[in-house]
């Protein structure tokens, strides 16, 4: 049996051929060039087995890559770095607001909304001059965990009840309104017909493809703090609770670092990843 005849097993249960191809790429979009994307695949192979877990074979490329580059697998981590952003959800609601930010628009978190009928706590309100956006942000921990369609439904007549306050507003009722939903994983399928029928917009993961969170990060260079390999979780919580989330945030307070227990060589084996992840790679 060949690798590409393989069954392995999704956060979600499913069960899939294995792609040697999905592999490549990922690692590719990490940044890893293509002589240490070869070495790690050759370097699996012989550890693959019926039934493997994709989070196996993720962790297996993940070490391989922390061998040769920090910065490569802290983008090879990224998707597994948003999920561990939370547990409150609060810091994935900053990072949301930065991608946003990042984007032109200015932004607002946790912020009390009178709707037509009662009153709402917004996640994130962003504008410019001509937009303005209810934006509800939908966290999850785990992987395979979708965005279910019970979630645009409610968001949905939320979105209505708001607007219906903002269209008698003459201040703001002449800019393109909008609702979005944005999600560190994925949505259902139900959920993206439903999005599409009632004019949400919905970002996740990897959707609109293209134009994911992924893609915007890559763009922007928003990286979280989580995802550095030179940190130990707890020292990440510590970090994150002093709501500093992103790692341009981190490489401007060198004292809070030291205050954490950092050594002098670490913390500058910290910039020098948080410097290499700024950095444009292409293959």
């Amino acid at each position: 049996m060949t690798i590409q005849e393989l069954t392995v097993v999704k956060a979600n249960g499913d069960q899939v051929l294995f792609s040697v191809e999905k592999l490549r790429e990922s690692m590719r979009r990490s940044g890893a060039d293509k002589q240490i994307i070869e070495k790690v695949i050759d370097e699996i192979a012989p550890q693959l087995f019926e039934g493997i877990t994709t989070k196996k074979i993720y962790q297996l490329a993940f070490n391989l890559l922390k061998k040769g580059s920090k910065s490569t697998a802290s983008r090879y981590k990224l998707k597994k770095a948003l999920m561990e952003i939370g547990p409150s959800g609060f810091p994935f609601e900053r990072f949301v607001a930065e991608l946003f930010r990042k984007k032109g628009y200015k932004t607002q978190t946790s912020i009390i909304v009178q709707g037509a009928c009662v009153t709402h706590e917004i996640d994130v309100i962003a504008t410019t001059e001509s937009e303005q956006f209810m934006i509800e942000c939908k966290y999850h921990s785990l992987a395979g965990k979708l965005t279910d369609v019970k979630v645009p439904l409610y968001i949905h007549s939320r979105f209505r009840d708001v607007l219906a306050k903002w269209k008698a507003n003459t201040k703001i009722n002449t800019k393109e309104l909008s609702g979005w939903i944005v999600t560190n994983t994925r949505f259902s399928d139900d959920a993206l017909q439903y999005g599409k029928c009632a004019d949400l917009h919905l970002l996740g993961w990897d959707y609109p493809m293209g134009k994911g969170i992924k893609d915007i990060i890559d763009e922007h260079k928003v990286y979280p703090i989580t995802c550095l390999t030179g940190l130990t979780k707890a020292e990440k919580e510590q970090i994150l609770a002093k709501e500093i989330v992103f790692c341009d945030d981190l490489s401007k307070n060198k004292q809070l670092l030291f205050s954490i227990g950092l050594s002098e060589k670490r913390i500058n084996g910290l910039e020098t990843e948080i410097n290499n992840l700024r950095e444009v790679h292409s293959n």
